[in-house]
Formats: C-alpha cells, structure tokens, sequence
C-alpha cells in the first residue's frame, strides 16, 4: 500500500514536470502583454501577428515540405530494408548494411551535420552537385537519420508477425511481391504509420544537423526559432509553440486511432 501511494505521487511529480510548463507556455500565448513574463490580459493579438508573419510561415512550410518528405522516403526505404534483414536470413555485407543503417541513433548531431556537409563539398568539387546547400540538402540529410528509426520500427514489428499466413499464401501460388502487399503490408501497417509519425517529429523538430546542411536562403522553422529567442523570447514564439503542440497532439489522436481501427478490423 505505502509503494502503491509513494509511485502514484512520483507519477504526478514527474507528469508535473513535463507539462506544467507546456501549460505554462500556452496560457502566456494569450498574453496580451509585449513582454513575456509579465502578465497583461487575455488576447489573440500574437496569432493574428503570427499569421501575417510572412517570415515564419515560409519556414514553417519549409520544415513541413521537409518533413512529409523525408518522413516517407525513409518510411519506404526502412520498409525495404527491414524486410531484408528480417525476412532473407544471413548475406553477405548484412552486418556491414545493417551498421550503417543504425549507426545515425548512435552517432551525435554535430558528427553527423559535419560529415554531411563535408560530402555535399566533396561533391560539389567533383560533380558539380549540389549547386548550393538548401532544400535538396536538407532533405537527404533529413532522410539519412530518419531511416535508421524507420527501420528499427518496422524491423520489430515484422519479427513479431506470424510468418505461416504468409508461407501458406506462396505454397497457394502467390508471388513473393504479391505476398508482401497484399499479406505482410496490411499487418505491418500500424508500425509504418508509427514510423513516419516519429520520422516526420524528429525531422521537423531538427536544428542541429539542418544548420550544417542549410544555405543562407533555406531556414526552417527550429532555425529561425533559435535565431529568434537568442535576442529575446516574444509572446509571437509563445503562440507558435501552441500551434506545434497542437499539431502534434492532433498528429497523435490521428496515428492513435488508425491504429486502433485497424486492430478492430484484424
């Protein structure tokens, strides 16, 4: 009884620690006060400055462009891969292919930004490509870490499967292709769903590597935040976090409950 009560008072000192200031930032949202901290009504006026702010709405759509992009690039491409590695046995150069696969969870930011850029230059120098750094850049970047979560992701979830209504589809005459879309496709979904939910996260909330890889006309939305709140926190940056948490809990509720219907149709 006294574990039971001193875990249910950890619980809610931990979940206060999280939220109480997420909360915090969405009620000084509404601050109609220009100075953060100091409380001066309740107002809208900083999303409607916020709308017409054309600065932050070009490199919101930039991360978002990004982001669905790189999300689903490295959501076909982790499937593709996640099945070899589960579904073909031992070959050769797998343990090789499977390492650089995986190495971007292990390897931090700043390593990775340098060893891109150091590529895009090499490059440049040798084939002329890319032109400048900018959208292509940070999308293959994007993509290149992306990959090594989609792979974990799916990976688990085909180790999990029953592979006897798959067998049982080959001996009735069904190609492995066929097998694959119409079989292992629809029970895999919920985790490729999973996966491009938590690619799309990771690559719209990126600052460290999409510095190295950006160009001077390329500014995404975690960039321009960081260059902004450097001077000074306005209650402008405050209604734009509301905005993002919103996105992402609908995000969420939305993965949440494809999810669960498709359990309910299995």
């Amino acid at each position: 009884m006294k574990k039971s009560w001193l875990l249910r008072v950890w619980l809610v000192l931990g979940m206060a620690f999280l939220y109480i200031p997420m909360l915090t930032l969405v009620i000084y949202s509404f601050n109609s006060s220009d100075i953060v901290t100091l409380w001066g009504g309740w107002s809208f006026q900083w999303y409607s400055t916020l709308v017409n702010d054309s600065t932050i709405l070009s490199a919101a759509w930039l991360s978002v462009r990004i982001g669905v992009l790189a999300s689903t690039i490295a959501v076909v491409l982790g499937t593709m891969l996640a099945v070899a590695f589960n579904r073909y046995g031992p070959f050769k150069g797998r343990t090789l292919l499977y390492g650089m696969a995986i190495t971007p969870l292990m390897m931090p930011d700043v390593i990775t930004g340098l060893s891109l850029l150091l590529m895009f230059v090499s490059l440049q120098s040798m084939i002329g490509w890319p032109v400048e750094q900018g959208f292509a850049t940070i999308l293959i970047a994007h993509t290149t870490f992306c990959i090594a979560y989609a792979v974990i992701v799916i990976q688990a979830r085909l180790g999990g499967l029953d592979r006897t209504i798959e067998e049982a589809a080959m001996d009735l005459g069904a190609r492995p292709i066929k097998t694959f879309f119409r079989i292992t496709l629809p029970q895999i979904f919920p985790s490729l769903v999973v996966a491009w939910l938590l690619s799309f996260t990771l690559s719209i909330d990126d600052l460290v590597i999409t510095s190295f890889v950006s160009g001077p006309d390329t500014t995404t939305l975690p960039m321009y935040i960081y260059s902004t709140i450097r001077n000074n926190i306005t209650p402008e940056i405050n209604a734009l976090a509301t905005l993002l948490i919103l996105f992402v809990l609908t995000a969420l509720l939305i993965g949440a409950g494809v999810a669960s219907r498709w359990r309910k149709d299995e």
